[in-house]
C-alpha cells in the first residue's frame, strides 16, 4: 500500500544527534521532507518524543514508526529555517539541477611503440 504523502521526501545523508530525557543517540537522516525524517542507525519505541540535534539547532518530533535500525520522526513543526532546512533545500536544488552532458574522451590509438612513446 502506497502512502500519500503532503511533501516531497528527498534522499539525504545528514548525521545528527537524537535526544530524548533519558538519552542521545548518533543517527543519519537518509530521508527528509519539511514535514519528517527517516533516521536510520539508531531507534526509539514509536509515540516516543525526542529532538534532531544539529549544528546547534533543535528540530522537535515523535517518532511514528520503529524498526530495528531505522525510525520515522515527524517534526512538531514544519521546517522553515536553520541548518536542516538548509540542508534540504540544498538536496531539493541538486536533485532539480540540470545534468548536463560531457563527452568522453576518446582514447588515442597506440601504434606499437607502448605507453609513452613516439614512433615515427
Amino acid at each position: 500500500m502506497q502512502i500519500q504523502r503532503s511533501r516531497e521526501r528527498i534522499s539525504v545523508e545528514i548525521p545528527i544527534v537524537v535526544t530524548t530525557v533519558l538519552d542521545s543517540l548518533q543517527g543519519v537522516i537518509v530521508d527528509l521532507s519539511e514535514g519528517g525524517a527517516q533516521v536510520t542507525g539508531c531507534t526509539l519505541p514509536p509515540k516516543s518524543q525526542c529532538q534532531i540535534d544539529l549544528d546547534g539547532y533543535s528540530v522537535f518530533g515523535t517518532v511514528r514508526w520503529s524498526e530495528e535500525d531505522r525510525m520515522g520522526i515527524r517534526f512538531l513543526y514544519e521546517l522553515t529555517e536553520g541548518p536542516l532546512f538548509e540542508k534540504l533545500a540544498i538536496a531539493k536544488a541538486a536533485r532539480r539541477a540540470p545534468v548536463t552532458f560531457q563527452p568522453r574522451m576518446q582514447p588515442m590509438a597506440m601504434s606499437g611503440g607502448g605507453f609513452g612513446r613516439r614512433t615515427g
